[in-house]
């Protein structure tokens, strides 16, 4: 697997991956965002190039992520703001490939990546209890909680690190992916 930009060319794959995790949801009796989908696509297109996709060889985009330099304005004190760090949202991954830690592999991908770039922290929001749970098993702690107009977020940080990522990306990620 390697994780590169997203393209315009990628947004078939993305398309299929959000409907078949919005089904995986919605069977599951979770609250699905399938009115977002085509946000979610149309991210492919992203002239900032902040959007990155997780490629599995043999079957292609398998994630799909936002990996940004600055987090909202909100959720963050000023003083974490100040702090340089990269800012990971919009995490999506291929139901079928769970058993692979898609989610897993682009988190710990972006704090290795912190790491290389010199940057001290990796953080992220979420908006269920249960991602936020699931973060934590990736290494990431819950710093606060945010009440929005209508939502909670939960504000959560790691500290930027190297990682063994052979796991997902091989013994020679860094030379695979030309992107860490």
């Amino acid at each position: 697997m390697q994780m590169r930009l997203a393209t315009t060319a990628d947004k078939a794959q993305v398309l299929d991956m959000a409907q078949a995790r919005c089904d995986w949801l919605e069977r599951n009796g979770l609250e699905s965002w399938r009115d977002a989908v085509d946000d979610l696509v149309a991210q492919c297109d992203n002239p900032a190039g902040d959007v990155w996709v997780l490629v599995d060889d043999e079957h292609g985009v398998v994630g799909q992520m936002v990996v940004q330099d600055q987090g909202p304005p909100w959720g963050w004190t000023a003083a974490e703001r100040a702090e340089a760090a990269l800012y990971l949202s919009g995490s999506i991954t291929d139901p079928a490939f769970r058993g692979r830690k898609p989610g897993t592999a682009m988190a710990w991908w972006a704090v290795d990546r912190a790491a290389r770039l010199g940057l001290p922290w990796v953080r992220r929001h979420c908006h269920f209890l249960g991602v936020a749970r699931y973060n934590q098993t990736q290494g990431f702690e819950l710093v606060r909680t945010e009440q929005r107009t209508h939502t909670r977020l939960y504000m959560m940080a790691r500290r930027a690190e190297r990682l063994d990522l052979s796991p997902w990306f091989g013994a020679e990620a860094s030379v695979r992916s030309g992107t860490l």
